[in-house]
């Protein structure tokens, strides 16, 4: 077999690659033998069939069966042969495609990026110290009670914080607009959820009675046939309810499975979540820099296979988040293509830095995760017995771990400043880059 290399880019490489007539022949012989020994063959018994009969009837066949096996071996064997690591599946130009001479063929195809993770002296990271205080305590019961607000009518006039539940109909130049329009909608005075006025506009009223609201939708509102138009709103005011905190009690501790009906332990259960949350997002903001800080210092050029695998993928994930009757290969390549990038160009430094350092997932880290997945759980037990019992599952810890070793090996050599700050600005979440 005859293969020779050309770079043509940085990643894309062409194989011609040329397999004797010899080799050829023997596997479509190979291929009439065994058809042979199980052709029906109307004036022939099974296996007495001549060969010249099963050559006329079955060599084309055969010899395209024979062709397509060839070029997948040949190729396997050509980039063995050179060493080579390719990106995905290539694209195969027949040049000399006849009977009885030599198969040569063109196969272009990009290959992995070679290249040695360098410049971790250079990252910075800020890494935050944190604790969670009483009073973050004291603030994280207030949330959870606001989040199960309840809400009882009253006779008074509305107030900003009261829930309303109205009838209304909008109109534009007296004529009803699609979507403007609901009978026995829930809304709380306040809560921003109508356009500018509408809220506002309700404050005092009472239940039973009726107001008429004159509005314009705001300039840049999303639905552009609306956007910019004066409108009229007829408001029926069916109930107006005032919020109910509910208390720290029993019944309040039961909503989130707490076995000891008292608020020191209630406080412990939420104190323990908050302690999980924190550190769970400090190691998100230092994973964040570290990737970052790789990614800067390590550009490299990322195969278009793996990118348009991704995107694939990137596609899929979307529809199963948001649904809707949308085929993955209907939205469009460019909204995920700079994420799918980023991603791909991750998973080689990271991959590379496993190699190149010959890190192995720690066992006990591991474990160590698993438990604290477990502890959010009535029974830890079951929890840890089903991750080392599910070979996927644990296949995936372990993956986690692994990465969380790559970023600690790479603080070792970065230049890393510890800042305290308080619980709430340690777990808020990092703004996003502002985009040049």
């Amino acid at each position: 077999m005859q293969v020779s290399v050309e770079s043509t880019s940085a990643l894309e490489r062409r194989l011609t690659i040329g397999v004797p007539a010899e080799r050829i022949e023997t596997e479509v012989n190979k291929r009439l033998q065994q058809t042979a020994r199980r052709a029906k063959v109307p004036g022939f018994r099974p296996g007495k069939v001549p060969m010249s009969v099963i050559r006329q009837r079955y060599e084309e066949s055969a010899r395209q069966e024979a062709l397509g096996d060839l070029i997948q071996a040949s190729f396997y064997e050509a980039v063995l042969e050179q060493k080579l690591k390719p990106a995905g599946a290539p694209s195969v130009e027949p040049k000399v495609f006849e009977k009885g001479k030599d198969l040569e063929y063109v196969a272009t195809f990009e290959v992995y990026p070679e290249f040695e993770v360098v410049g971790l002296e250079g990252i910075a990271v800020e890494r935050l110290q944190a604790e969670v205080a009483e009073s973050d305590v004291d603030n994280m019961l207030e949330i959870l009670r606001k989040q199960n607000t309840r809400y009882k009518q009253v006779e008074r006039e509305a107030q900003n914080g009261d829930q309303l539940n109205i009838d209304f109909v909008g109109k534009i130049d007296g004529e009803a607009f699609a979507g403007g329009s609901a009978k026995g909608t829930s809304l709380a005075l306040g809560s921003g959820r109508m356009i500018e006025g509408f809220e506002a506009g309700l404050v005092g009223v009472k239940a039973g009675e009726e107001r008429v609201l004159s509005l314009t939708f705001p300039e840049d509102y999303q639905n552009l046939d609306l956007a910019g138009k004066a409108a009229e709103f007829a408001v029926t005011v069916n109930t107006v309810s005032e919020a109910e905190l509910p208390e720290l009690n029993a019944e309040f501790f039961a909503l989130f499975g707490i076995a000891e009906p008292n608020l020191e332990a209630f406080r412990a259960e939420v104190g323990k979540n908050m302690d999980r949350e924190l550190r769970q997002a400090i190691k998100s903001k230092v994973k964040a820099q570290v990737m970052d800080g790789l990614l800067a210092v390590n550009p490299i050029e990322v195969p278009k296979a793996l990118i348009e695998n991704e995107v694939n993928r990137l596609r899929v994930q979307a529809v199963q988040q948001f649904g809707g009757n949308i085929k993955p290969e209907q939205l469009p390549a460019n909204l995920f293509q700079e994420q799918a990038r980023r991603r791909v160009a991750l998973g080689l430094i990271v991959a590379e830095m496993v190699k190149q350092f010959e890190i192995k997932p720690d066992e006990s880290k591991v474990k160590a995760m698993i438990e604290e997945i477990a502890s959010a759980y009535q029974e830890p037990e079951q929890v840890v017995a089903w991750y080392y019992g599910n070979e996927q599952q644990l296949g995936e810890v372990r993956s986690v771990v692994l990465e969380e070793q790559v970023v600690d090996t790479v603080l070792q050599k970065a230049s890393v400043t510890d800042k305290t700050v308080s619980y709430e600005e340690a777990v808020k979440p990092a703004e996003a880059p502002q985009a040049a």
